[in-house]
Order: structure tokens, then sequence, then C-alpha cells
């Protein structure tokens, strides 16, 4: 996006596109055993991560919309994490129609549980979720040309319409965070963000290989996705970091 948007223009922007039907959830999934093999403990691990209630988040949003009075951009993040569980309940029902079960735990899921609880930071939240929804672009991009199942390719697909959005969304409120930093803040920090992100890039490629090799994205040329991805997010000039 060229220009930053108003907190008003993403409320309506979520409101207007939690309404979309993307998905016909008349069609059969028709995943082959091969396939199956491939990417169903994957969908498994990224339904958990996406039904998070969000509390924690809203939470932070909470506390610095208090100190900026900007209750549009708070109320913007609730329907941002609607819009989280959305994919996370369309994973759910194509689980369903597998015939596989949904699961409670694991233990990328449980890592991220725990360091969340004690960050109350919405920049380091923004940070977070920039990351992992880059790793998410990624991801739902190659679950979506790993298998021929139409159903499936259209619930990644409505997924990584909404992942472009929620990275400009995301990437916007850290140049506001980040505005008032002087030079030498902003440079520290760029070593800890691309640290941390690539880190987070590694770790999210190993735990879901399988599906990222049948998408044809092995380790090197993920990762020069990813840093790629970091030099258009995190690292834009405008960011100032």
């Amino acid at each position: 996006m060229s220009s930053q948007k108003t907190s008003q223009y993403w409320f309506d922007h979520y409101q207007t596109n939690l309404l979309q039907k993307r998905v016909d959830w008349n069609l059969i999934p028709n995943l082959t055993n091969d396939e199956k093999e491939k990417v169903i403990k994957s969908i498994q691990a990224w339904q958990l991560g996406e039904t998070s209630d969000g509390k924690h988040l809203y939470k932070a949003a909470e506390k610095y919309t208090k100190k900026n009075t900007d209750e549009l951009y708070l109320k913007s993040i609730e329907l941002f994490i609607k819009e989280e569980q959305k994919h996370g309940e369309n994973l759910g029902k194509y689980l369903d129609l597998n015939n596989v079960e949904r699961i409670k735990h694991n233990w990328g899921d449980t890592l991220f549980r725990k360091v969340r609880y004690f960050n109350t930071s919405m920049e380091l939240w923004t940070i977070s979720v920039i990351t992992v929804e880059s790793t998410a672009q990624l991801f739902y991009k190659s679950l979506k040309d790993a298998t021929n199942c139409v159903l499936l390719k259209q619930i990644c697909r409505d997924i990584l319409i909404d992942e472009a959005y929620h990275i400009d969304f995301q990437v916007e409120r850290m140049q506001i965070i980040l505005q008032n930093n002087n030079y030498l803040i902003r440079k520290i920090k760029s070593v800890f963000y691309f640290l941390f992100f690539i880190i987070t890039s590694v770790i999210v490629w190993f735990a879901n290989k399988k599906v990222f090799t049948a998408g044809k994205n092995d380790f090197g040329t993920y990762m020069k996705k990813m840093t790629l991805k970091y030099r258009k997010t995190l690292g834009r000039k405008k960011n100032g970091i």
C-alpha cells in the first residue's frame, strides 16, 4: 500500500471482509494418502494456532489505545482476531471432513502461548504478528500447491487474501509506534527484530518442512523468500529500522 491508512479504513475493511464467502463447502475433500501424510499434521498445528482467543493481544492493544486515544484501532484489532479465528474454524471444518481430530496441544503453539503471556507491549506484539503472518503466507502458499484438493486450495486462497491485508495493517502500526524513536534506538531494535524474524522463520520451516517441500520450497528457497519479506515489512526504510 502506497499511503498510510486510518484506523477507520481498517475497521471498515475488516467489517466488510468478514462477510466475504470465498470457500465452497459443498466441495468434497479429496486428499490422497500420500498428500495426507505430508500436510495433515501441519494443518492440525496451524488450526490450533489460528483458534487462539486473542485475549493477550487484545489486552496489549487496550493498554496501547488508552495512551493513544484511538478506539477504532482497538476495534480493528478485535475484528483482526475474529478473522484469524475464522481461518482456524475453516481449517477445523476441513479436518472434520477428513475425519481427522482437531488437536488441543502442539509444542510450537505451547511455546508461543507461554511467551505471549508475559508480553504487554504493543510493539513486541506487532513484531510477532508481522513475523508469524509472513511465515503464514509462505506456509499457505506451499499448502495450496502441495495437493490437488480444490477445497483445500480455496481455504488457503481465502487465508492468503486476508494475510496480505493483515501484514499491511501491522506494518503501518509499526511505523506509527517507531516514529518517535531516535536513530540509535531504531538501529539497535533492527538487529533484534531481524534475528527474531530469521530464527522464527527457521523454526517454522523445520516444524512444517514436509508442506514447504511439497509446495516446492526447499530450505534455501524458503529462507530467501523470508529474507525478502523482512525487507518489505520490518526492513522498509520508512519504518526507520
